[in-house]
């Protein structure tokens, strides 16, 4: 199982903020066309649902993907707290509850990967998309609400997986 530590939190959140300075409108632009604005963070959710479903037991080179990236994450940040806040570094609480995918939801992991690798190559929102993936796989394993946001998509995986691959 992932772990999370203040540093790999203090890296995903950071992105998140990263990404919503950079996205924000303005107030006036925003309530003339909200929907607009708001359907521009869409790539960026997607990928970050993919980012966490990828923290949720899955294995193989997906796995490991994730695994690297998450720990990179938390050896930057705990590097970014001591150096650069005099601030002390652990390991966080993962969530209470784990729900791990299913065959078929792990099935459309594989699946996304390979969705959210084209998006990302071919789209012109490809920085987003790599950075809410990366996002995700950072808040994924917390015991925060980002981390509580994972059960349903796990969920949603399985149900989905099991609907593709029982129609077979």
């Amino acid at each position: 199982m992932n772990y999370v530590t203040f540093g790999g939190v203090t890296v995903g959140i950071c992105v998140l903020v990263h990404q919503l300075v950079t996205w924000f409108p303005g107030r006036k632009a925003l309530t003339k066309d909200p929907v607009r604005h708001a359907a521009e963070l869409l790539p960026f959710l997607a990928a970050w649902c993919y980012g966490c479903l990828t923290t949720l037991g899955v294995g193989g080179l997906i796995g490991t993907a994730s695994s690297a990236t998450l720990g990179l994450s938390n050896w930057l940040g705990d590097v970014a707290l001591v150096w650069g806040v005099g601030e002390s570094s652990g390991q966080l609480a993962a969530r209470a509850t784990f729900v791990p995918l299913s065959g078929p939801g792990n099935a459309l992991v594989l699946i996304l990967t390979i969705a959210v690798i084209a998006a990302a190559k071919k789209s012109r929102h490809g920085g987003e998309i790599k950075r809410g993936a990366w996002c995700g796989i950072c808040l994924g394993t917390s015991a925060g609400i980002a981390g509580f946001a994972a059960v349903p998509l796990a969920q949603a995986a399985n149900w989905v997986g099991n609907a593709v691959y029982g129609a077979l």
